[in-house]
C-alpha cells in the first residue's frame, strides 16, 4: 500500500492481525524516567497489554532498545517476561535515534514482517524514539498505527507536537484500549474473548495507574 505523504491519512484504516505487526522501541527501565506527561505505570500496563495481545495473536514482534549501558538501562523485565524469545532477539542499538535508520534493525523489521504491510509502533519517547520511525516508515509505504499511549514524552508540548507531526506524515493515532478492541472485533469469539480477558487483566484491573 502506498501512501502519499503530502497529505495527511484521513478516516479509519481497520488492522487485521493477519496482515499486521508490531515494533515496541526503547521500553528500557531510564528512558521511561525521561517521559513527564503521563504516568510511568500507566505506559508500562499499555506496553504489557500490547505485548499480550501480539503472542495471542501470533502476531510478529521486533523490540529493540539504545544504548543499554547509559542512562537508557535495560528493556523493561515485562517484556522479557512475556516475549522472551523476541526479547533475547532484541536489537541493541548504539545510539542511532531514529530505529528505522539502524541497518539491524530494519533487517530485523523487515524479516519479521514478511509481506505484511501494516505497522502497529509504540515507544518512549513519542517526541523522539517514536515519531521518527513513524514517519520514516510511512514514507516507505507502511501503514503505521502510533499507540500514543503507550509511550510518552519529555512534557505535554513536546508530546502535542510528536502528535501533530507523524499525523502530518500520514500516520494514525490510537490508543491501547481502541487497538485491542479493533483487533477483537467481536468480543463473542474466541480470538475476541482473549483480547478481552487481556483488557480486563492489564487495562480495567489497574486504571489507577493511568
Amino acid at each position: 500500500m502506498t501512501t502519499d505523504t503530502n497529505a495527511v491519512t484521513t478516516g479509519h484504516v481497520r488492522f487485521d492481525p493477519d496482515e499486521t505487526f508490531m515494533l515496541l522501541i526503547d521500553h528500557q527501565d531510564g528512558t521511561l524516567n525521561f517521559v513527564r506527561n503521563v504516568s510511568r505505570a500507566g505506559i508500562v500496563q499499555n506496553t504489557r497489554a500490547l505485548a499480550r495481545v501480539a503472542k495471542a495473536l501470533e502476531m510478529p514482534v521486533v523490540l529493540t532498545s539504545s544504548q543499554e549501558d547509559q542512562a537508557q538501562g535495560p528493556l523493561i523485565e515485562d517484556l522479557k517476561e512475556i516475549l522472551p524469545e523476541a526479547y533475547e532477539k532484541r536489537v541493541r542499538r548504539g545510539g542511532i535515534a531514529n530505529a528505522w535508520g539502524d541497518p539491524d534493525f530494519k533487517a530485523a523489521v523487515l524479516a519479521a514482517a514478511g509481506g505484511r504491510r501494516n505497522v502497529i509502533i509504540a515507544g518512549v519517547t513519542n517526541d523522539v524514539c517514536t515519531v521518527m520511525p513513524a514517519i520514516s516508515m510511512t514514507e516507505e509505504g507502511f501503514t503505521v498505527k502510533v499507540v500514543q499511549d503507550a509511550g510518552g514524552s519529555i512534557n505535554s508540548t513536546a508530546e502535542e507536537v510528536a502528535v501533530r507531526t507523524w499525523e502530518r506524515s500520514g500516520a494514525l493515532t490510537t490508543t491501547t484500549g481502541a487497538l485491542i478492541a479493533e483487533l477483537g472485533v467481536d468480543w463473542s469469539t474466541p480470538r475476541g474473548g482473549a483480547l478481552a480477558q487481556i483488557t480486563f487483566e492489564e487495562l480495567v484491573a489497574n486504571l489507577d495507574k493511568f
